[in-house]
């Protein structure tokens, strides 16, 4: 039997912005939770005017592998829990690591189409969910910074533009720090996808993973990455056709990766034969600053060859 083709990647539902006195779930898919960072995240979010619940099971540790914030089944419990509570206006996530892939069979999607979007927060090891909220709930999310991470609590700039995205979001659709460079000159339109690289690496051939990116502008970053894994996930990707049909490229932070110089080079070997635009260095993922980007919305990418602002524009609001 053919596989039916999935067609062009397509504008996802967006969720409805949140104001002051919403109700936001935070939730932990993934590793363990440090207990003074969450609370002082937490009251970052009530200085924002939210109300923040914690789900049953962000504070605790697996009894034997303590790298996952307590059994599979428990996470993926307090993520639907929080998804389908209609009083929850937003789900945010705590923290990446890891964990996200073996819990995201165990969430009841079907469900979680049923109770409609919302906000979704996160970025590393979140990346599976933010495909699966794609692919399996139609639901347009946020790559952005988590509620007990360092860059979140230590860094202003961060913080504010997340704000500004749940809040104010018709005020942060141009996207790229100073930092942000022409790796390949060019303009490109397209359905912003993706998330930290190796995860959708880890993501590809699995049972309702992504077969192509036609239609799509992908966005990559990851940390901990030698210069030859990180090209063994790219070559991964291209070899499966994950990418193939992708418009553009955006690159944020490579932290830990090795001299930026060796990851440069590979981003160059990789992505330069695909004759499209890549923007290096845009600034988001586990940098000291990130910029939450909207994934499932049709955006502009322009890398001007003349050495002008590279910029992401996102075509609408991220949250309505």
């Amino acid at each position: 039997m053919t596989r039916q083709d999935p067609g062009p990647l397509a504008p996802l539902t967006r969720p409805a912005r949140l104001r002051p006195g919403s109700r936001v779930a935070v939730v932990a898919p993934s590793g363990p939770v440090p207990a003074d960072r969450l609370e002082e995240g937490l009251a970052v979010l009530r200085d924002w005017g939210l109300e923040p619940v914690v789900g049953p099971h962000v504070r605790s540790t697996h009894l034997e592998l303590d790298y996952l914030a307590g059994a599979d089944a428990d996470r993926a419990a307090d993520l639907q829990a929080a998804w389908c509570d209609p009083s929850v206006e937003a789900v945010l996530c705590a923290r990446g690591g890891f964990g996200a892939h073996r819990m995201v069979d165990l969430v009841d999607w079907a469900a979680i189409r049923a109770a409609g979007p919302k906000a979704f927060v996160g970025y590393s090891d979140i990346t599976v969910l933010h495909e699966a909220f794609a692919l399996r709930a139609g639901f347009a999310t946020l790559h952005g910074p988590m509620v007990a991470t360092e860059t979140f609590l230590k860094d202003a700039p961060t913080r504010e533009h997340l704000r500004a995205t749940l809040f104010e979001p018709e005020t942060v659709r141009t996207l790229g720090l100073a930092s942000a460079g022409a790796l390949v000159p060019g303009r490109a339109e397209g359905v912003l996808y993706g998330g930290c690289v190796s995860l959708l690496a880890a993501d590809t051939g699995t049972p309702g993973g992504r077969s192509h990116a036609r239609g799509g502008l992908l966005v990559i970053e990851d940390t901990g990455e030698e210069p030859y894994r990180l090209d063994g996930i790219l070559t991964r990707l291209l070899r499966s056709g994950a990418l193939a049909g992708v418009g553009g490229v955006a690159c944020g932070s490579w932290q830990e990766c090795g001299p930026y110089e060796r990851i440069r080079a590979v981003l160059a070997d990789r992505l330069g034969p695909l004759g499209i635009p890549v923007v290096e260095e845009l600034g988001f993922g586990h940098g000291a600053t990130a910029l939450t980007i909207p994934l499932g919305l049709p955006a502009v990418l322009d890398a001007p060859a003349d050495g002008g602002r590279c910029t992401l524009t996102v075509e609408v609001p991220a949250l309505l």
